[in-house]
């Protein structure tokens, strides 16, 4: 999918960015943003060979790969602020953390053609100009300390890589550098690592036109963003090279950003110049592959090249807990319960699955964000609890009516140190709700989805095992439900409202009565989440 950073160029307008996003997300054509001139393109030739789909993907011809487990996306927190909250972050549970990318970026010196409020969105981060690692998240140092920090209490460090190409705008990076379109001294880029100039794009501007294109996909300018030649020894070296130097510092994987906009072979050959991790396994490689396009570019397609976001499973579930905006409904969260590959979804174990993420929390006609409240909770405990995918919770900043809003962060555009207290930063991961039902996703492991209960509008329950069991109500009124739960008769502290601490319950009490069944009011908007690990002595 592309986000809106991959949207904005110096030459994008309002109407070209959402027509472009709208492309991205459907696979529709639509008219793309022209790409910066080269002098004299040659013509187009066919698509290399080194393009055809890889059939053996590189996770599979690489060795042991460990999956994620239940991870936090702290988007666009500083290093430092990172470093801080990783203690918290292994008290609640969370096996790693997300970050956003790390490498030199464009650092704007002007707004664009008028339409941009502000001088440093949150996209600069998405346009690469070399893989040195000062950016607006802190310099080399705090980067490795911070992944220091997080290790050293057991939280794994994932980074979000931008390898399809670089930034199509600006002069300058946040590290000092300077350049000129297609020309990047320091990342070693000259003309010819471009597609563009190299004649490989077939479309009339250079940019990407037909999203059902594999060759206008691969080859073209994402909407004025420079795309590389992954197909080259030379990039494909000097991309591992950046991912190695990381690994060398201890992350654990990486989120391939665009990674739609790259073939499959490029891709492997990348991966398959990876060292291992500290940890003795192979690196965590997710892919960004939006849905809407056919055969090859399709999110199945790259399930053979590692694991991919779920971005399909993000649209069913904004539309089961919201429905239609404007329709005047209020969703129906019974469906859920075949979500999944049951669903038409990628296959849970090649999926990060998630509610919403930094490219979707901008787009809130197509996916549930913070500012829909209660919902947005509730939808985040319900993944946690369904058992679909690697899961991954999204905590970032809050901003206003204009999606493009950066961070907080000083006139230079740094990033300011967060703070779940003063407003700035929503902090989602945290909520005594949602750390809850990390500790009820831990708990109950890879325990099968039992005792269904989809039977009213809105409302629903299962057990997990006979491990735990969980009822959700999405509804705006009290929902009286009488389930089996599959646990044994007893009382049970909600992980929802409460912990059980020294035999006590700090929250709601459950009573689970003869034959495991539960005779329960469940309020609107809300959860109740049990555990074997939670009952109550007598």
């Amino acid at each position: 999918m592309v986000r809106p950073p991959l949207l904005r160029s110096s030459v994008v307008g309002v109407a070209a960015l959402a027509a472009a996003l709208t492309t991205a997300l459907t696979g529709a054509t639509t008219t793309a943003v022209a790409a910066p001139a080269a002098p004299n393109a040659p013509a187009a030739p066919a698509v290399p060979a080194s393009q055809a789909v890889s059939q053996v993907g590189a996770k599979k011809a690489s060795g042991k790969v460990q999956e994620p487990g239940v991870t936090v996306s702290l988007w666009e927190w500083s290093w430092r602020s990172i470093a801080s909250e990783c203690p918290r972050l292994a008290t609640i549970g969370y096996d790693g953390v997300q970050v956003a990318p790390p490498q030199d970026s464009v650092k704007r010196t002007a707004k664009g053609n008028g339409s941009d409020a502000y001088l440093h969105p949150w996209w600069e981060v998405y346009q690469a100009v070399d893989y040195s690692l000062t950016s607006r998240m802190g310099d080399e140092q705090q980067f490795r300390d911070m992944v220091s920090a997080c290790r050293k209490v057991g939280v794994k460090v994932y980074v979000d890589a931008v390898i399809n190409h670089t930034t199509g705008q600006g002069s300058t990076s946040y590290g000092g550098v300077d350049y000129t379109p297609y020309t990047y001294a320091k990342a070693g880029y000259v003309p010819d690592d471009f597609h563009y100039n190299v004649g490989a794009c077939p479309s009339t501007d250079g940019g990407v036109q037909d999203y059902n294109s594999k060759t206008q996909v691969w080859n073209c300018n994402l909407v004025g963003l420079e795309d590389l030649r992954t197909e080259t020894p030379k990039v494909q070296g000097t991309l591992a090279a950046y991912l190695n130097k990381l690994i060398r510092y201890g992350v654990s994987g990486f989120r391939v950003d665009a990674g739609k906009h790259v073939p499959q072979a490029d891709l492997d050959a990348i991966y398959a110049q990876l060292t291992k991790t500290k940890d003795g396994v192979r690196p965590y490689w997710v892919l960004e592959i939006g849905p809407g396009s056919p055969g090859v570019l399709s999110p199945q397609a790259y399930t053979s090249s590692g694991d991919v976001l779920g971005l399909d499973g993000v649209q069913q579930i904004f539309k089961a807990f919201k429905s239609y905006q404007g329709s005047g409904n209020v969703g129906d969260i019974s469906g859920l319960a075949t979500f999944g590959a049951g669903s038409g979804l990628t296959r849970s174990s090649k999926t990060l699955s998630f509610v919403t993420n930094h490219d979707t929390n901008h787009d809130p006609a197509n996916a549930l964000t913070y500012k829909d409240g209660a919902q947005y909770q509730l939808a985040t405990e319900w993944l946690l609890a369904d058992g679909y995918g690697s899961p991954q919770v999204f905590s970032s900043f809050a901003f206003g009516a204009d999606t493009n809003q950066g961070p907080p962060a000083d006139a230079e555009g740094i990033i300011d140190r967060a703070s779940c207290a003063n407003g700035r930063w929503t902090c989602d991961h945290a909520r005594p709700e949602i750390a809850g039902m990390v500790k009820f996703h831990q708990y109950v492991g890879t325990a099968r989805k039992k005792h269904v209960y989809d039977d009213e509008l809105n409302v629903l329950a299962f057990g997990r095992g006979s491990k735990g069991w969980a009822a959700f109500n999405n509804s705006t009124g009290d929902r009286r439900i009488v389930v089996k739960t599959g646990l044994k008769e007893g009382r049970y502290c909600d992980l929802v409202t409460g912990r059980k601490v020294d035999g006590s319950c700090s929250g709601v009490t459950v009573e689970v009565r003869e034959g495991g069944r539960v005779n329960l009011t469940v309020p609107p908007r809300r959860a109740v989440a049990i555990t074997r690990q939670t009952r109550l002595k007598v």
